[in-house]
């Protein structure tokens, strides 16, 4: 079981996120001018362009892409502006009028974004997640038993959080802390939140929450109260950016400690990030190199963090977007399994007859620059020696200045760090090993047919014999064994099971949610799929190691006779 921790800060009503929510007004006006002044800085006092391109892409945004979510007002909102801009192109105080425009987008953008925090509705929250995650994982799930809710024991004995988290507790008294994870569902944002919270008793974070999340008026109604800031990634303006950037970097330089997930949105293949989008990353850098200019010490910290879930909820949807987005299978419409509550309702009433855990794995803690930290917060580099972070941000020696291009190259070396440290630090579940044995069987089996003439394979005429699998996943097992005492990744002790027990923890556990079974075994002992793109899905989680070149695949004589759907 992992090892609850007190809260370093025991008063909800003095933590970071309540102090800066309190003051909301304030906030939302610094940003407001920290935007306007950057914007001045990068484009001159003429904003007449950047008006226009703004109006213009948020005109296509409206007719192309409009949510339920967005405010009523929005055409209205919008139409003004342009009409505003071709008549402020006559006067001849335009500059000044222009000015009072790109205010209003500012503060209006500003206004979706910034969130807020109450109190009640954290302990609400967590009264209530409590009792949701302890039903939801619970393995005494029938009906009549005593036990059907599940004891806080039982929860907590299911939520494995493992890693650096002592070390992070620590930096917390020494900085500000933004833990950087993997990205796989739309519940990562609450899952994360409430162990993090429960397991580190580390003050609540903020964290970036998609603006078609707020759809369902329960969910937005929680996520306004607790913390998240909005994200609309429709919107792709200079000025929206900019106020998100600012959103981000002021409430680090107030000290709330943030969950950025730096893939920018879920992994729709399922395999663990290898490009990071740097926007975000790049405010951590800019805040940790604004305090040091207005004399404040304190550091930003980044710590990884790896996510392992034996299923996900919307692994059929993402991985029919990602097919389709390849551009090289006709793509089939299915819709995002988690678009509403009432979906997710469904989900956790189908789990109910389920046990489950869930993983969390917090990496070493680094610096803005992608240094390793030790427990007192002070920067090591790559040959062991301490290093003061703030000579990276001085000019000649001597004075803390903004320098866009070499923050962008240090930006560019804390992503390559994040993506080490979520390889190493990734623990391999059994499910996702014997989803990716299995794959790269149907796969090593018949090189001639592409990945994509695999995925339209009949799946009742296609099984992997028990007595290969075995052998193939025997080799597994003594390579992940070595590469774990190497520091290469991480593995559950699951992994270490006798091979049969392994396999069969494996088959039952991936993808338990979805109503096809992602592998089972028939009543002839062979490994068998009912969705071949699921099994894909689960299967990518591994990919990046290259274990398959480390296997002798045994073949499947009878595989390359399948006819293809």
């Amino acid at each position: 079981m992992s090892q609850r921790k007190k809260h370093i800060i025991p008063e909800v009503s003095d933590w970071p996120i309540h102090l800066l929510s309190q003051n909301r007004y304030e906030f939302v006006q610094k940003v407001n001018q920290e935007v306007f002044e950057r914007l001045e800085k990068n484009h001159g006092k003429d904003f007449e362009s950047l008006l226009e391109k703004t109006s213009y892409l948020e005109k296509i945004r409206i007719k192309a892409s409009a949510w339920k979510v967005d405010p009523r007002d929005e055409p209205k909102f919008w139409k003004g502006i342009a009409q505003s801009i071709k008549k402020n192109s006559l006067a001849e105080d335009k500059e000044i009028l222009n000015v009072e425009l790109i205010k209003r987008i500012v503060n209006r953008y500003s206004e979706e974004i910034v969130g807020n925090f109450k109190v009640k509705t954290y302990h609400f929250a967590v009264r209530f997640l409590t009792k949701l995650f302890r039903r939801i994982l619970n393995s005494f799930a029938g009906k009549g038993n005593r036990f059907y809710w599940g004891s806080k024991r039982d929860l907590y004995d299911r939520l494995i959080l493992d890693g650096y988290i002592d070390e992070t507790r620590s930096l917390f008294k020494k900085g500000t802390v933004v833990v950087v994870p993997t990205h796989f569902s739309n519940l990562d944002s609450v899952m994360m939140g409430y162990i993090l919270d429960r397991m580190t008793g580390l003050p609540s974070f903020a964290y970036a929450a998609g603006l078609n999340l707020f759809d369902s008026e329960i969910l937005a109604y929680f996520m306004n109260r607790l913390g998240a800031y909005r994200v609309d990634r429709r919107k792709k303006n200079p000025i929206y950016l900019e106020c998100l950037k600012a959103v981000t970097r002021l409430s680090l330089q107030a000290g709330v400690n943030n969950i950025f997930f730096p893939g920018g949105t879920r992994s729709r293949m399922g395999r663990i990030e290898k490009k990071l989008k740097l926007g975000l990353l790049g405010s951590v850098v800019e805040a940790q190199r604004a305090n040091f200019q207005d004399g404040v010490d304190k550091k930003i910290f980044i710590v990884p963090m790896v996510a392992g879930y034996p299923f996900v909820l919307e692994a059929k949807s993402l991985i029919n977007q990602f097919l389709r987005s390849s551009g090289k299978e006709k793509y089939i419409h299915t819709r995002d399994e988690l678009s509403s509550f009432k979906k997710m309702y469904r989900f956790f009433k189908n789990l109910v007859r389920n046990s489950s855990q869930i993983y969390l794995t917090l990496g070493e803690p680094m610096d803005v620059l992608g240094n390793l930290v030790d427990k007192d917060g002070q920067s090591i580099d790559s040959t062991g020696k301490k290093v003061d972070l703030k000579n990276y941000f001085l000019a000649d020696g001597e004075k803390l200045i903004e320098n866009t291009q070499r923050e962008s190259v240090y930006t560019k070396i804390l992503g390559d760090k994040i993506l080490d440290s979520f390889m190493r630090n990734n623990l391999v579940l059994a499910p996702h090993l014997i989803a990716y044995l299995a794959f790269q069987y149907f796969a090593n089996s018949n090189e001639d047919l592409s990945i994509f003439n695999i995925l339209n394979l009949n799946t009742k005429e296609v099984h992997i014999p028990f007595s290969d699998f075995k052998n193939i996943v025997s080799q597994a097992q003594n390579v992940l064994t070595e590469w774990e005492k190497n520091g290469i990744l991480k593995l559950e002790k699951g992994i270490k099971l006798p091979v049969e027990e392994l396999i069969n923890k494996g088959i039952s556990e991936v993808g338990i949610f979805h109503s096809q079974k992602t592998l089972y075994m028939d009543k002839h002992g062979n490994i068998k799929t009912e969705d071949f793109k699921l099994l894909y899905y689960y299967h990518n989680r591994m990919r990046g190691y290259d274990l398959q070149e480390y296997i002798e695949w045994s073949k499947n004589e009878n595989f390359s006779l399948l006819s293809e759907v």
